[in-house]
């Protein structure tokens, strides 16, 4: 189903037409695990669930999900698993394993993702998932998951060559001593090698870190240019508060996992202007981004909307996967044949995989300008120009 502004309005209007239609069709059963509670839940409640739950809803409302030419109704199979890799795993191998569930939905994060991509590929479901980012992944050459977000590598050579183009020649930097933090930070390094630009200082801090004033204070006193966290949600909003609160105010202040969430502006307020993070799109995108952003404002409410990253990849997995179950039904094989055989048209763009990686879709940058998340870099994809020098801290 395209996803235009009719469409959202027929789909949710009719939802009360789906316990009519599963007493006439099978369900198509589609499982998944998600944090609901855990440190997880942040990102799993924004940028994933919504949109498993949006989907299902208008899909059964236009009728159930085009099996081949037979529209039959969703039924989610899932549950929460409390942000831990083992429960996730176990949940999974039990969905694919005696639930034998039609199609699978992926979990939230990295490091769920990792531990649960094998299974996929040994039971044979088709996996995508977008809130992966490891080039690990990409190198286990798992022929039935593909990695939706851009990957490290495209992410950091954007971001330094913003950097470069736009004076800076400093950096300090912190990571998440994870998964994400860890490969981000080597495809840093690499990105700014030869660049000009040097790190003036860096430090990793383990998940869960309460304090970050000591670190940021040692960088205010080294003057960078930019500051860099490559950091999850919850530590994204403690680096930017503790910053706020000791002054320390780069001309590019870039931070990653949850820059890109209602969260972050509504918590900062007027101080998220000019902050830069990892995002990819917004209501500016294309038309289908629009149309999506309204459907989801209007279930979910104006307090939920979807972030400006990862909620858009995940609605754009979800409109690949309809379009493969419609071409060519429930076979799971002929499934990931046709996501890894063909140039897909999003609400972010044209996605198409080269093994496991989204190769469509270049690394961004994205930047809060008067409540928007607009994406600035390239220049290509931008929806507004960068602003090059962030504003002080209000």
């Amino acid at each position: 189903m395209t996803l235009t502004r009719r469409t959202v309005v027929q789909a949710l209007a009719a939802s009360t037409a789906f316990p009519a239609l599963a007493q006439s069709a099978a369900p198509v059963r589609v499982g998944y695990a998600i944090a609901r509670t855990g440190p997880w839940s942040v990102g799993a409640q924004t940028s994933q669930e919504p949109n498993f739950l949006l989907w299902a809803e208008m899909q059964n409302a236009a009728g159930g999900l085009d099996v081949k030419g037979t529209r039959r109704p969703i039924e989610l199979v899932s549950s929460d698993d409390q942000s831990n890799v083992e429960t996730c795993v176990r949940t999974y191998e039990k969905l694919m394993g005696s639930d034998k569930v039609d199609l699978i939905l992926p979990p939230w994060g990295s490091n769920a993702n990792f531990a649960v991509a094998p299974l996929a590929n040994r039971y044979g479901y088709p996996f995508l998932a977008p809130t992966a980012l490891s080039r690990r992944l990409v190198e286990m050459k798992l022929p039935y998951f593909f990695l939706l977000l851009q990957q490290p590598k495209p992410m950091m050579d954007a971001l330094v060559d913003m950097f470069k183009a736009n004076g800076a020649k400093t950096v300090a930097t912190i990571y998440v001593d994870d998964l994400f933090g860890l490969e981000n930070y080597a495809a840093l390094k690499v990105a700014l090698a030869g660049s000009g630009i040097s790190i003036v200082e860096d430090k990793s801090y383990p998940l869960g870190v309460k304090d970050l004033g000591p670190v940021l204070r040692s960088m205010k006193d080294k003057n960078p240019d930019a500051f860099i966290g490559l950091t999850y949600p919850p530590d994204t909003i403690l680096a930017s508060r503790q910053a706020k609160e000791i002054g320390f105010n780069p001309k590019f202040f870039y931070a990653s996992v949850g820059t890109a969430f209602q969260l972050y502006r509504n918590v900062m307020k007027e101080g998220a202007e000019g902050v830069l993070g990892m995002g990819s799109w917004n209501p500016k995108t294309s038309p289908g981004a629009k149309a999506y952003f309204d459907a989801h404002v209007q279930k979910f409410g104006a307090a939920k909307e979807p972030d400006r990253w990862a909620s858009g990849h995940a609605w754009a997995g979800l409109e690949i996967l309809t379009a493969a179950v419609a071409k060519v039904g429930l076979d799971r094989k002929a499934i990931r044949d046709y996501v890894a055989g063909n140039t897909h048209k999003t609400i972010v763009g044209d996605i198409r995989f080269a093994g496991s990686e989204n190769v469509g879709v270049p690394g961004t940058v994205s930047q809060w300008q008067k409540g928007e998340f607009e994406v600035v870099w390239p220049k290509n994809r931008a929806t507004a120009p960068l602003v090059a020098s962030k504003p002080a801290w209000v």
